[in-house]
């Protein structure tokens, strides 16, 4: 059994299976979630057979019983968590009159409320990890649109501004437990969020999700008394708005 663990939300691919497979690396045992499970079972397929202690758990984070859920089984696989990445996200542009509400309530629901309800889920748990060797760790998937408003991603980035927002608080609440707390924040980065743009981003010019990756190996290494608020991506050169 792994000596400590973590769980990824949307993690069947791009930024959280890149986190994963730092983790990994670093010893981590893990729970990931998607919503999925056929794709999350590929996606995880190297980690186990490279020998890695990996629990998938499919779920709609959106839906509170089954975030529950992904909690319920983490914590019976390995019985600690030291590390909660908030990660699963959507995104769905549209111009302010044309605004629906089910993809508004959609983007509430995953982008926010989520991490938000997964971060109280795992609070006692991190609580006991942040007691034992001061090092547990929340890390939120924001974006850099959260930091600028942005036509036609009002809602995308109103969400993840939150997100920066309920970070902060977190980290004021619970620091002194031990408990570190992250926003990331990037550009575009070579995911299938990026999909619509890469016509005139090429992939190859974004940033790549393994780099998002070694930034929280980083988290790993820096000593408790180091807090890193967020942790902001721009393309070299360039700067971005979107997610």
């Amino acid at each position: 059994m792994a000596e400590r663990a973590a769980l990824i939300t949307g993690a069947s691919g791009g930024i959280g299976l890149a986190i994963a497979a730092v983790l990994a690396e670093e010893g981590y045992g893990l729970t990931l979630s998607a919503r999925r499970p056929e794709k999350l079972e590929d996606a995880v397929a190297h980690l186990r057979e490279a020998g890695h202690e990996v629990e998938t758990v499919a779920a709609n984070v959106a839906d509170e019983a089954e975030l529950k859920a992904v909690f319920t089984a983490h914590e019976a696989r390995f019985g600690r968590l030291d590390v909660l990445v908030n990660n699963a996200g959507v995104g769905i542009g549209a111009p302010l009159d044309g605004i629906e509400t089910r993809f508004l309530d959609m983007q509430l629901a995953v982008n926010l409320r989520a991490a938000i309800l997964g971060t109280r889920e795992g609070m006692p748990l991190l609580r006991k990890a942040g007691a034992e060797h001061r090092k547990a760790l929340i890390v939120n998937t924001a974006s850099i649109a959260g930091k600028s408003g942005q036509p036609w991603l009002s809602i995308y980035g109103a969400t993840k501004a939150a997100l920066l927002n309920f970070s902060v608080a977190t980290e004021r609440e619970v620091g002194k437990e031990g408990i570190a707390c992250t926003a990331l924040a990037p550009a575009f980065v070579d995911t299938a969020m990026t999909d619509f743009v890469k016509e005139a981003v090429p992939a190859e010019a974004m940033i790549q999700p393994g780099d998002i990756g070694e930034a929280v190996r980083y988290l790993l290494k820096v000593s408790p008394n180091c807090h890193v608020p967020e942790i902001v991506f721009t393309r070299a050169g360039e700067t971005d708005a979107a997610p």
